[in-house]
């Protein structure tokens, strides 16, 4: 980073205080690197960006979730007025955390699978009245048990298949229903009835042969691994066996479970909406079920995807609501409670039930939501080596190459899969991208990773900075997103441990990465981001100074009198150092003339226009920075194509044909800049421009020959433009184009 006195500086000046762990974290993150990418793309010649390439970047990588409106703006704020901050248990507002509200799941729930026991046939009739499914289905499987007399039943975790499967049992008036423990060993199924029979003894079927009632056994989410499958022998020796008994077993098992030969029956849950309607009119009447199924919120929650134990668990609470045991608020606040409370059970889940690979999966998914599902496996898959490595320090981190399976993966996650066009520097890509059904699991999930599990974060700011250091915009901006989530979640630390070491690195991949970082949080609302920028705008160090503008011109939109203000007195700074008769540093005012370009092309440029004519002669230093960003902005064209209409000059004729000030706010900075001995240079070579963009399009040439007028108040701006239209080359060197000769007609005569 280069500083006053031309050396590298790599730490901030004023920098927030840290504690000890936070120092030590920070430190770690400092020494690795990306493997192989100790150089980064550029193999060591890392040059800044673009300030126009890297906003279109930004833009097209964003997260959904913290998009904005405008294609020209890019300060607009967020889609969602409510879903785009997490902080101490909140969501933009909605409380998640610390809830009066506690979640009880009645349906499917693991806990009642995993002993063995008689099923009260309570239970069965309770759920007998509000159970719902499609019969269509729902007789296949009854018909394929009554054949069989086992029946594997394979579907999501909390799809209702535990219920469907005593469901099954109890069509088929088996009673009573055994439940067996999830453990229980494949081979073990040949001996059913042993030990706890389901059925009559054998001297009850002597006495009633023929009329007794049949029994059952029902074995939830079955224990398999590898090395002990479920085998279809195992099923063909228990068959016997409940044919012996004259008794019936359902087995359910999850996507994951090893099946050797077994014909699984696959159970597809019904929607949502029926199950929910059922649940509340079984414990109300029609109408208060009516009126309950006609909230907002019950809508809201009906869009959200949620399991059926969660649907089951919100029935009820708008049961109470109905009956006056519940407020308004407890039903608002459900769906985001369960969406915590199932983000709260992946993480503390054990190494059997959700891997730490799988753990990883969840957390990179939540980072590059909407993103392409194989780039999203990769990054998670850095992550959970850097999570094995904080695990067990000494011992190399070993990731498989092959044995995950997308369509697990992403039930786990309560994720879907489609094609969508990706932005790329080519041109939109198609690829098959990876979201959550609930758009606001991503900041609820890394939200809790981060103030939940501090123990993952030295993990997490190493893969940080891993993503800082890919060569793929779509990576970098990921990174920035994700700093920014838990920036809005634990300031101080976000800057200590991820942000600011970005932002004082001595490469410009980093330093933007920072930028970015730094202008997302503050658009998901967290406060205190101008007051850094301030800071650092004036802290001496010109790598920070570099980060503060370009973040500078990001915001600037929501507050362009205090931008500029900002950015004049950086200029003044800058200026002031050279008072010995050396030269600015010419990076630092190239890029402070690229954030008043991207001032002026935003939605408040009406706003920075009448700003920067209003100071343009208050000093030099002013003066040159706003006809610096004036002819930056300039060469922006529409769609960012070559051959588009000038940006600006698009404005202008806007502005004309409506009579806006700003029409003429752009003549007279184009004839401040024409008539600056500095700047004519760069003007005229910026009029050739708009020129030729004339000889292409008509709506250009219409414009600009409304604009041309403007530009000339005596001989010598006459003189110039007559100058340029008749000797400038066409493209190529060509000679010149024949606008020129159409617009030389448009100028006043003046001697």
């Amino acid at each position: 980073m280069s500083g006053a006195d031309g050396g590298l500086q790599t730490a901030p000046a004023n920098g927030p205080l840290r504690s000890e762990g936070e120092k030590a974290a920070a430190d770690d993150d400092r020494e690795s690197t990306a493997p192989g990418d100790d150089e980064g793309e550029d193999g060591g010649s890392d040059q800044p960006q673009d300030a126009w390439a890297a906003l279109q970047d930004l833009r097209g990588h964003t997260p959904k979730i913290m998009q904005v409106g405008s294609a020209a703006r890019f300060g607009g704020g967020l889609v969602g007025g409510d879903q785009h901050g997490v902080s101490g248990g909140q969501v933009a507002g909605d409380v998640i955390m610390g809830s009066k509200t506690e979640i009880h799941y009645r349906i499917g729930g693991s806990a009642a699978a995993q002993a063995s026991g008689i099923v009260p046939q309570s239970t069965t009739n309770r759920l007998a009245a509000v159970f719902t499914a499609d019969e269509e289905q729902f007789a296949g499987l009854l018909e394929r048990l009554r054949d069989e007399r086992v029946l594997v039943l394979s579907g999501p975790h909390f799809s209702g298949r535990r219920t469907t499967a005593l469901m099954l049992l109890h069509r088929l008036g088996v009673a009573p229903v055994r439940a067996l423990a999830r453990d229980t060993a494949p081979a073990e199924l040949s001996r059913l009835g042993e030990e706890h029979p389901a059925g009559p003894t054998r001297e009850q079927r002597a006495r009633s042969a023929g009329e007794q009632q049949a029994g059952g056994y029902l074995l939830c989410d079955l224990v398999t691994r590898r090395d002990r499958p479920l085998r279809e022998t195992h099923l063909l020796a228990a068959r016997d066996r409940l044919a012996e008994e004259n008794t019936y077993l359902v087995i359910t098992v999850g996507p994951a479970a090893e099946l050797d030969g077994v014909p699984a029956a696959e159970w597809t849950p019904p929607p949502a909406g029926q199950v929910l309607a059922a649940q509340v009119r079984a414990l109300t009447d029609d109408d208060s079920a009516e009126r309950m199924l006609a909230l907002p919120d019950t809508a809201d929650f009906l869009s959200r995807h949620h399991q059926l134990r969660e649907v089951a668990a919100f029935a009820e609470v708008l049961a109470r609501r109905s009956r006056g045991q519940a407020v308004d608020e407890e039903v608002a606040e459900f769906s985001r409670n369960a969406l915590k409370d199932q983000i709260r059970e992946w993480f503390e889940e054990d190494e059997t039930a959700v891997p730490l690979r799988d753990k990883a999966f969840l957390v990179a998914l939540a980072a590059f939501d909407g993103g392409p599902y194989a780039l999203t496996a990769e990054v998670s898959d850095l992550l959970y080596a850097s999570l094995l490595a904080t695990e067990n320090p000494s011992a190399p981190a070993s990731v498989p190459v092959f044995g995950t399976h997308i369509g697990k993966r992403l039930q786990l996650a309560r994720a879907e899969r489609y094609p969508e066009d990706e932005h790329t520097e080519w041109g939109p890509v198609t690829q098959t991208k990876a979201a959550f059904r609930d758009d606001r699991a991503a900041l609820v999930l890394l939200s809790e990773l981060w103030t939940g599990h501090p123990s993952a974060r030295p993990a997490l700011v190493r893969w940080l900075r891993q993503l800082a250091d890919d060569g793929r915009p779509l990576v970098r901006t990921r990174a920035a997103s994700t700093a920014a989530i838990l920036a809005r979640t634990d300031l101080p630390s976000a800057m200590a441990l991820v942000i600011e070491p970005w932002a004082v690195s001595d490469r410009y991949r980093q330093r933007l990465v920072a930028v970015n970082a730094l202008t997302l949080t503050h658009f998901i609302g967290t406060p205190n981001v101008p007051r850094i920028l301030d800071d650092w705008c004036h802290s001496g160090d010109l790598g920070l100074c570099w980060v503060a503008i370009r973040a500078y011109a990001l915001i600037g939109p929501e507050r362009p009198e205090q931008t500029l203000t900002a950015l004049r007195g950086a200029a003044r700074t800058l200026y002031a150092r050279t008072a010995d008769g050396g030269y600015p540093d010419p990076l630092m005012v190239y890029e402070l003339a690229e954030s008043v370009a991207l001032l002026l092309l935003s939605d408040a440029d009406d706003r920075v226009y009448a700003e920067l004519l209003r100071t343009l002669d208050d000093d030099s230093a002013v003066h040159d920075l706003a006809l610096g960003g004036f002819l930056s902005a300039c060469r922006r064209t529409e769609d960012d194509e070559w051959y588009g209409v000038p940006l600006v000059l698009a404005r202008y004729a806007r502005a004309a044909a409506e009579g806006d000030r700003v029409a003429g706010d752009v003549a007279a900075l184009w004839r401040a800049a024409l008539g600056d001995r500095r700047h004519t240079r760069s003007a005229l070579e910026r009029l050739r421009f708009w020129v030729l963009s004339a000889d292409r399009s008509k709506q250009a040439e219409w414009a600009l020959a409304a604009l041309l007028p403007a530009l000339i108040t005596g001989a010598a701006e006459r003189q110039r433009v007559d100058h340029l239209l008749r000797t400038m080359p066409g493209e190529d060197g060509a000679s010149p184009p024949p606008v020129a000769a159409r617009l030389l007609t448009v100028l006043p005569h003046i001697r």
